[in-house]
């Protein structure tokens, strides 16, 4: 075990700034050579504190490691808000230094001291930030009776999360935001979206949801397989039913990178990061509106990280993320392109593709015959007016291949 002394020690600081500090927090600041921070947060220490201060430029995390860098060979303590380790420059830091580098004294974070204000189980309580990400992404934690936290970029945010909520048919939803947590000003304003009445507050602040929807608002689920309503599409979309079984072929996991190949509208790299926050997808679309489509698509479901590329493969896939899994939902004539995709597999990452043409279903069965895995035909029928009477209308079958690389 190392015994040598980490080279940035990071205290998280609250509301109540030096008054909220424990002894180490306060040992460690007065101990410092060199103090890093917001220009806030270095505001809040004490004049006895005879560090330098060095505010964080502007943008932050391409400066990190430079900054440090200026300033090695001398303590250095770093300023946090909260728990550095909860959506805060902790994990930015060990990104850069290693977690061996740091110490970090972590104080109560603003979801800990929101859910002791209002009651709520802290474990039972989704945290969604917004600061430095799209509003956008706070769509796909909606969902009727669901209780959420939301970190806030500034005083502008409960405002725009308001309107947000209401064009997603959430209006009604009971909205408190708390400023200041902890602190001496601290102050709550209470709400719902529909009607939400406060001008822009403290910039310091956080809102808590509970979500209620409208009447007539599509219900979203959190499992593969969304109403096809949901999407706008010009037709080029893999259809509800399919689009299930496609996922559930696919299997992603927490942390795992798809590539959608043949994006359409988007739905299956969609839904792949709907299945978990940390989920990753690259869409590829040869179709400029299409792509612009699927850009759309994503925004309004809550997943805006999905990165699109619009040109055609293989050629479009150079550069990409190495994936866990492939989609192929067109262009399986090009040539080249299963050759590519499969060759960019690691040994254990997935591999499906759908079909409804003869030829390309043709490339898929000797696909099958090389390499093994699942071949299956896809067959759904809905139920339609015949005169008086009901019957089935089939839909096109779509063939699909789908198979885990050896190794």
């Amino acid at each position: 075990m190392s015994t040598a002394r980490p080279a940035v020690t990071v205290v998280g600081l609250g509301a109540d700034g030096w008054g909220g500090l424990g002894p180490a927090g306060r040992e460690a600041l007065c101990a410092a050579e060199t103090v890093i921070g917001g220009p806030r947060q270095l505001d809040l220490l004490p004049a006895d504190c005879a560090a330098e201060r060095v505010p964080w430029p502007s943008p932050l995390r391409p400066a990190v490691a430079g900054l440090l860098a200026a300033h090695a060979g001398r303590r250095v303590a770093v300023l946090a808000s909260g728990d550095p380790m909860f959506f805060g420059i902790g994990r930015t830091l060990v990104e850069v230094l290693g977690a061996d580098a740091l110490h970090v004294l972590p104080h109560p974070s603003s979801a800990s001291y929101a859910c002791a204000r209002l009651g709520w189980a802290l474990e039972e309580t989704e945290v969604v930030s917004l600061v430095g990400r799209p509003l956008a992404s706070l769509t796909a934690a909606l969902a009727p009776g669901r209780r959420l936290l939301v970190l806030s970029a500034g005083a502008d945010t409960p405002g725009e999360v308001a309107a947000l909520l209401r064009d997603r048919g959430f209006g009604p939803s009971r909205m408190r935001v708390l400023e200041q947590l902890g602190g001496d000003r601290e102050r709550r304003v209470d709400g719902t979206a529909e009607d939400w009445p406060h001008p822009p507050g403290d910039p310091l602040n956080l809102i808590a949801l509970e979500c209620a929807a409208a009447p007539g608002t599509p219900r979203l689920a959190a499992v593969p397989g969304l109403p096809d309503e949901a999407y706008e599409h010009d037709g080029q979309l893999t259809k509800r039913h399919v689009r299930a079984v496609t996922l559930a072929a696919l299997a992603p996991a927490p942390g795992e990178q798809l590539w959608d190949v043949g994006g359409g509208s988007g739905s299956i790299a969609v839904e792949w990061l709907r299945a978990h926050r940390t989920c990753r997808a690259a869409t590829v679309e040869r179709d400029p509106a299409r792509a612009a489509r699927i850009e759309r698509n994503a925004a309004a479901l809550g997943v805006p990280r999905l990165r699109v590329v619009t040109g055609a493969a293989p050629a479009a896939l150079a550069g990409l993320p190495t994936p866990d899994a492939v989609f192929i939902g067109g262009g399986l004539t090009a040539p080249g392109l299963l050759d590519a995709c499969w060759a960019a597999l690691p040994g254990g990452g997935r591999l499906v593709a759908n079909t409804v043409t003869l030829e390309s279903e043709a490339l898929l069965a000797d696909r099958y015959r090389r390499h093994g895995g699942e071949l299956v035909r896809l067959a759904v029928a809905h139920a339609v007016p015949v005169g008086g009477f009901t019957g089935w209308r089939q839909a096109m079958p779509v063939t699909q291949w789908s198979v885990v690389k050896p190794g």
